[in-house]
């Protein structure tokens, strides 16, 4: 069984792209969703062994989320998300406690390789 893996983006396209990615490469997607809020109560549900996180997102953000399931679980292994690849969004998210940021337009190879890193 391939580690278990949360994915969070507002848009279900998106979702659906790294979800094949990651099924492709052997990792089995448990949960989906689509704002911070319901990433937090599926985080604490599913228990993932990984959660990949978008930051802009209506409801709650995710630097906001990824705060919130690090206060569940300080051990979360959080990879965030974005379209954009703006300076401060990356540094607040690294202090936050993501292990690593790919940005969108995801590519494949890069996903994984931020994926396995965090993970290992």
């Amino acid at each position: 069984m391939g580690q278990k893996i949360l994915i969070v983006d507002d848009a279900a396209f998106m979702r659906m792209m790294i979800k094949d990615i990651l099924t492709k490469n052997g990792f089995e997607v448990v949960g989906e969703a689509q704002d911070g809020a319901e990433a937090v109560e599926k985080y604490k549900e599913l228990e993932p062994d990984l959660v990949t996180m978008d930051i802009t997102m209506p409801e709650m953000d995710g630097i906001t989320a990824l705060k919130e399931i690090k206060q569940v679980n300080p051990n979360a292994k959080v990879i965030m998300c974005s379209a954009m690849g703006q300076q401060a969004m990356v540094i607040d998210a690294i202090q936050a406690g993501a292990k690593d940021f790919i940005v969108k337009p995801f590519q494949a190879d890069r996903v994984i390789e931020a994926i396995q890193k965090a993970l290992s």
